[in-house]
């Protein structure tokens, strides 16, 4: 039983880091996307936005699980953790750069 609480607890904890991202950069990365689009083509923008995020979202998903099992078995899940979190931690720098990008240019037009 303990070590199926210890399991649980370690999901809890990646689920709330996973969440603040998730809490934190979907609704400004939308408006900053959709600011943009002309009104008349909104749900257009608005589908083409929705699917390239699931796309990213997998294709994400995907590469960071390949890093992660590549090296958990060389080394051990430990290892895999923190190898795959470097790709990650860049990946979202990357997009708070660009999502700054995005917001400075949408409000100066």
């Amino acid at each position: 039983m303990n070590a199926h609480r210890g399991v649980r607890l370690r999901r809890d904890r990646s689920s709330q880091v996973s969440d603040s991202g998730q809490a934190h950069l979907p609704a400004p990365l939308s408006g900053a996307v959709l600011s943009t689009a002309k009104p008349a083509a909104a749900g257009s923008a608005s589908g083409i936005h929705g699917t390239t995020a699931q796309i990213g979202n997998a294709a994400g998903v995907a590469a960071i699980g390949a890093v992660f099992f590549a090296i958990e078995s060389m080394q051990s899940a430990r290892a895999g953790f923190f190898v795959s979190l470097a790709p990650f931690v860049t990946l979202i720098m990357i997009c708070t750069a660009f999502l700054t990008w995005m917001c400075r240019a949408s409000a100066s037009s």
